[in-house]
């Protein structure tokens, strides 16, 4: 699968190691340039680009930077992607630590992906905003095993949910579909299945048990 990745940081990275491991063919892009992503290119095999060429062709294309920086990616970003691609984004919103207040979801309620899809202009499927990275590498395991992690999903659009949840079992990690995008704010910052190491059951516990109202941690 051709899969580009827009952020080189932790979660980004590790994803294109373990991406190209499996065999997908990646383009990584991040905010300084192609020539800054040398050393993970030569590790990996992907291929550094611009953040305009990191779409192109792509079958999926994962956004994952700070929420603040999604609303200065370029307009056209996406222009020549493949038909039908699949839009996974990473984000949380951490308006004291590194955001700002943004009043739409602060006043308004938008959970961060609505927010997020709005600006990118393509549906989203949220993934992998509560994994540690270091997890993607060193946590994944064969399906069946007991100790086989699972990670929340949520999105609206059912053909994308079933494209993101099968390369996620491929990483070597379980799904639990947690809803819509408007359900997601289940795995925001905060909530109980936020960075939770745990299968199946617990991740589905610790969803149903997740409150809508934000922590002060997590408010500007």
């Amino acid at each position: 699968m051709k899969i580009g990745i827009i952020g080189a940081g932790n979660i980004g990275g590790n994803l294109t190691r373990r991406l190209t491991a499996l065999g997908h063919e990646v383009s990584v892009a991040n905010s300084r340039g192609p020539e800054t992503l040398t050393d993970l290119a030569k590790e990996t095999g992907a291929t550094p680009v611009t953040v305009t060429e990191a779409a192109r062709g792509a079958e999926v294309v994962v956004v994952t930077i700070p929420l603040k920086n999604v609303a200065n990616l370029p307009a056209g970003l996406f222009d020549a992607a493949a038909k039908d691609f699949v839009l996974i984004e990473t984000g949380n919103y951490y308006p004291k630590q590194r955001d700002g207040r943004i009043a739409e979801i602060e006043d308004e309620g938008l959970t961060e992906s609505r927010w997020s899809e709005r600006r990118l202009g393509h549906p989203v499927v949220k993934a992998f905003n509560g994994t540690y990275a270091q997890d993607i590498l060193d946590r994944h395991r064969p399906a069946g095993a007991p100790d086989r992690m699972a990670l929340p999903i949520a999105g609206d659009d059912e053909a994308a949910k079933r494209t993101v949840r099968a390369l996620v079992d491929e990483l070597g990690f379980d799904t639990v579909d947690a809803g819509g995008l408007d359900d997601s704010w289940r795995q925001q910052p905060g909530t109980p299945v936020y960075g939770l190491r745990a299968g199946t059951d617990a991740v589905v516990k610790a969803l149903a048990d997740a409150s809508p109202v934000r922590q002060e941690e997590f408010r500007a």
